[in-house]
């Protein structure tokens, strides 16, 4: 049996789970999330957990074991108390502005970046007043929230790949919240 596979999954409250033949339906207030299931994985529902269970041992099936119980997880998980992540712009001049459905980047370019964000996300973008910068030098700081693990993590990393943190001296960019950035040191001249 696959570790993660065979641990049963707890239905949260305000979460109905509906299992057809090959599909697994997630819904609360929140949204709705399906998740196709592959051949020869079985869900059941018992005592309001969700029992995921595989036909045969082959290395395929053991792998789809595991990443079915942890999506059908995560889809609970979502939809219950939902995901989120944390971005921090550090550079002097740089911020980050929410406009509508768009994502509006200044980050050291010529030109401002503008993002589209995902129908189902929320995202807020707050400039730090620069007594409150602290050490970092933090500047903004952006919050990505939604039900969806998957598109969270994607439009998170979307906005990072704009600008990452430069290793060398000053360790400027866009990071994760608690992201650690070791900073090199620079080329010394050479001496004679």
């Amino acid at each position: 049996m696959s570790r993660i596979g065979k641990i049963p999954i707890k239905i949260a409250d305000g979460v109905k789970v509906d299992i057809k033949k090959d599909l697994v339906t997630v819904s609360s207030s929140k949204g709705e999330m399906i998740f196709p299931l592959k051949e020869g994985i079985d869900v059941i529902e018992e005592n309001g957990q969700i029992i995921v269970s595989r036909k045969d041992d082959t290395k395929e099936q053991k792998a789809f074991h595991g990443l079915t119980r942890s999506i059908i997880n995560n889809n609970i998980i979502g939809l219950s108390q939902g995901f989120k992540k944390e971005l921090q712009i550090i550079g002097t001049g740089y911020s980050a502005e929410v406009i509508g459905p768009w994502v509006k980047l200044s980050v050291g370019f010529a030109h401002e970046i503008l993002l589209q964000i995902p129908e189902t996300l929320n995202v807020v973008a707050e400039l730090i007043p620069r007594r409150e910068q602290g050490a970092l030098g933090v500047q903004a700081e952006i919050k990505i929230e939604g039900y969806n693990k998957e598109l969270v993590g994607k439009f998170a990393a979307e906005i990072k790949r704009c600008r990452p943190p430069l290793n060398y001296a000053t360790g400027k960019g866009i990071r994760y919240k608690g992201e650690y950035i070791k900073i090199k040191p620079g080329k010394s001249a050479a001496t004679e």
